[in-house]
């Protein structure tokens, strides 16, 4: 059995789901920004530890526990300075642009799937 809808309430339906997919999409992006520009300053920091033990150990400060925690401390900061700079390595870019890409299908396939859920009742 199918109901017709008035064009009018489906348009205003229509309406405001855009208007959560877009307020969506804003949360989502800020987001994306953030969990890219996290993952960027991780992936930094992986090579600079993996950099860092193909250099030998430094004798003159005399090694020890606390020096290795400080200069793993050291290099964290190092990664993030790196990452947040003047656009990082281009990898946070990269990675946003693909989860908003993903973002945009899923949120245009469920609104699809909506309006053909709406057109059955």
């Amino acid at each position: 059995m199918q109901i017709s809808m008035a064009p009018e309430t489906l348009i205003q339906e229509t309406d405001t789901s855009r208007a959560r997919q877009l307020a969506a999409r804003e949360n989502s992006a800020k987001a994306a920004r953030k969990v890219a520009g996290e993952f960027e300053a991780m992936f930094v920091g992986m090579m600079i530890k993996s950099m860092r033990d193909t250099v030998g150990k430094n004798e003159l400060t005399g090694g020890g526990k606390g020096e290795e925690i400080f200069q793993s401390m050291l290099d964290q900061e190092y990664a993030t300075a790196i990452a947040t700079s003047q656009g990082g390595i281009g990898l946070a870019s990269m990675i946003e642009k693909q989860l908003m890409e993903d973002a945009v299908r899923r949120t245009e396939k469920a609104s699809i799937t909506v309006l053909k859920g709406k057109e059955k009742e």
